[in-house]
């Protein structure tokens, strides 16, 4: 193996080490941020439950959402931009192997769930690395919705987020 091939595999097994620790879910938190509630055809849309586990290092972090659609016209999440870094990608998971997508359907009526093990924001290239506690500032672009400004929270690297909404109408 040359040096190329070497540090080419190592960033790849620091990927997969970074994603195995920081891995997916949402938050039973609801924090809406609404887009497009203005013209009839564009979709409502709110995002709900937005972390980010704290990254190991510079190189990489994922974050994590769950954007829901209360319309019935569907939309598609076409890019996501931060000042935190310069290359941020909207990640799908298959068969337990993530690959890069030009865009994520937002179904009508329905939601993308952006989460551990699953679909995701990846951040490539930090410019810094938050630490717990941080907010990080996304920007959602849609197909057919105005763009929606998220704030992540920075959780610890081994934060699972809720799964379900509390029936007694408290968050816990």
């Amino acid at each position: 193996m040359n040096a190329r091939t070497t540090r080419t595999l190592a960033a790849a097994l620091s990927l997969t080490a970074a994603l195995a620790i920081s891995g997916c879910s949402s938050d039973g938190k609801d924090s809406p941020t609404g887009a497009g509630s203005g013209s009839g055809d564009k979709p409502k849309l709110s995002v709900s439950g937005g972390y980010m586990p704290e990254p190991v290092n510079e190189e990489m972090a994922g974050a994590f959402m769950v954007i829901k659609n209360d319309s019935k016209t569907a939309d598609r999440l076409t890019a996501v931009t931060s000042t935190l870094s310069d290359d941020l990608q909207i990640h799908e998971t298959k068969n337990q192997k993530m690959q890069q997508v030009q865009s994520m359907d937002v179904p009508a009526n329905g939601e993308l769930k952006l989460e551990r093990g699953g679909n995701h924001v990846m951040f490539m290239g930090l410019k810094n690395t938050p630490k717990v506690g941080d907010k990080v500032t996304v920007e959602l672009r849609f197909e057919k919705s105005d763009p929606v400004k998220v704030e992540l929270d920075v959780k610890e690297r081994t934060y699972k987020a809720r799964t379900s909404t509390p029936t007694d109408g408290t968050d816990h």
